[in-house]
């Protein structure tokens, strides 16, 4: 299978006050792109922040409850997508959302804690929790990716912990990478998924305004430039009232190749409204990945190497 259809979520946060009611809310944009004839479905970064909800209104609009309570929620999350995967034959990466682990990398999953000012500076002598995006196929869970670089709240504010290691994940639908979010801006990572085979990168974000989507919308179409590759960008949208760390959300979702020979010539294959919830639906050939990089009107993939060579001997300031 060369050609594979791929949807891009533009994905709202809502209150939910049961997990029946988020499981009918991802049920419902599975079943829609899987009509559409999608066998890939990219989900947002942080798009599991919803789950916060469940534990009522005080205890989304805490930071770091938040967080636990998102984290706790995490086997029946992995349950639903498992049964969907299974039940319309697709591969979907999950929304993002905390994940919480021991000294030896097992998942913990925490329940929220009690309201007290002085949390952070105890929790954040505990365990922290990585941003984890997990990739469900027919067969159940393939694996997971943790974002490798965190940005300034999530070092500064949240004390999310970076992930280790980059996971290449060989699929029927191709060989797939995850960069979340900040991830894209930074092109050794893409090329380190690359090299080891990623026909196709994931890339889920969460940014709270134009600039920021604006970053990442630049930094996949980039990565999709130099690495001749696919880069499926699927962002949050809208106003979030119920939780401070995602309660404004901008981005357009969209599915980027390299403008080039049998590419779209803007490089864009489909893509949302700003701000508007939906799919950006398309179908990708992966033999126009090898094809272009072989005879491409550039060779940014064949050529990257070249770069080494031009700055061996430094630079000269004159």
């Amino acid at each position: 299978m060369t050609r594979v259809t791929i949807a891009a979520a533009a994905y709202p946060l809502d209150f939910h006050d049961s997990f029946d009611s988020y499981a009918a809310k991802v049920t419902a944009w599975v079943s829609e792109a899987a009509a559409s004839g999608a066998a890939l479905l990219v989900f947002p970064e942080y798009g599991a922040m919803e789950l916060g909800s469940l534990g009522g209104r005080a205890v989304a609009g805490d930071l770091e409850a938040c967080l636990h309570e998102v984290a706790r929620w995490k086997p029946q999350v992995d349950a639903l997508h498992c049964a969907l995967a299974a039940r319309f034959g697709v591969h979907i990466l999950g929304a993002s959302g905390p994940v919480f682990l021991s000294e030896k990398g097992n998942d913990i999953y925490t329940s929220a804690g009690q309201t007290d000012p002085k949390r952070n500076a105890v929790y954040t002598s505990g365990p922290r929790p990585v941003n984890r995006a997990t990739l469900y196929g027919p067969g159940g869970i393939l694996g997971h990716q943790d974002k490798q670089i965190m940005t300034r709240f999530e070092r500064e504010t949240w004390f999310v912990e970076p992930g280790h290691g980059l996971r290449v994940f060989d699929t029927p639908l191709g060989r797939l990478g995850v960069v979340t979010c900040y991830d894209s801006e930074f092109p050794l990572l893409s090329r380190a998924l690359v090299e080891a085979g990623a026909e196709i990168l994931l890339a889920p974000s969460c940014t709270d305004s134009l600039r920021g989507f604006t970053r990442v919308r630049v930094g996949s179409m980039a990565r999709a430039l130099e690495n001749q590759c696919v880069v499926v960008h699927a962002p949050t949208v809208g106003l979030c009232d119920f939780c401070p760390a995602v309660d404004e959300n901008v981005g357009s979702a969209a599915i980027y190749g390299p403008p080039d020979l049998g590419f779209p010539e803007t490089g864009i294959f489909a893509e949302t409204p700003l701000n508007q919830p939906g799919w950006a639906i398309a179908t990708v050939d992966r033999a126009a990945i090898a094809e272009v990089r072989r005879a491409g009107g550039v060779l940014n993939h064949l050529h990257w190497e070249e770069q080494a060579a031009r700055i061996a001997a430094g630079v000269a300031v004159v």
